[in-house]
């Protein structure tokens, strides 16, 4: 598996649009912030200045948004977080990633996750928390696979259902 992790670009739109639709269904946002930008070079252009720490929204705290990349497939995505407010502490974490539906089980998400890990220490981070839906077994797993120790359950930020918290130092 040749899994890369990199930042958005121009030509992706439309592969970076499909993606986001087809993570609809699981209540997954592929597309953090779009919102935020009318025209999607702008877009990329929020998601670079959100990576060095530039023009932030109220919300927003310096990250890293990349997508996964296999043989100029996009085949997922991983936002990791330098630094966490309120509600990340609480709710998100340092790393939230996703592998698309098509793409799953082929140990993509345990790539991501590994190479996120190494991204949020070059940022001098060396307590990392990663949070997940308790009944998400596959994302439980790698976690665990990664290092992850379990810390606690406790309510996601709209009470509908319980997270898991892990750390990895």
């Amino acid at each position: 598996m040749t899994l890369h992790l990199r930042p958005l670009d121009v030509d992706d739109e439309v592969a970076a649009t499909a993606a986001h639709v087809a993570m609809q269904p699981d209540d997954f946002t592929f597309l953090l912030w779009r919102e935020h930008a009318a025209e999607w070079h702008d877009y990329v252009h929020l998601l670079s200045e959100q990576r060095r720490g530039l023009s932030l929204s109220v919300a927003m705290v310096p990250a890293a948004f990349l997508v996964a990349d296999v043989d100029g497939e996009i085949v997922g995505r991983v936002s990791v977080r330098f630094r966490l407010n309120r509600f990340l502490m609480d709710f998100g974490g340092h790393i939230g990633y996703g592998v698309l539906p098509q793409f799953r089980r082929r140990g993509y998400a345990t790539e991501i996750l590994r190479q996120a890990l190494i991204i949020a220490r070059s940022e001098g981070l060396t307590s990392i928390l990663i949070t997940c839906d308790d009944d998400n077994v596959a994302s439980r797993g790698v976690i665990e696979a990664n290092g992850g120790v379990f810390e606690a359950l406790g309510p996601s930020h709209d009470g509908t259902h319980q997270l898991r918290r892990y750390w990895i130092t």
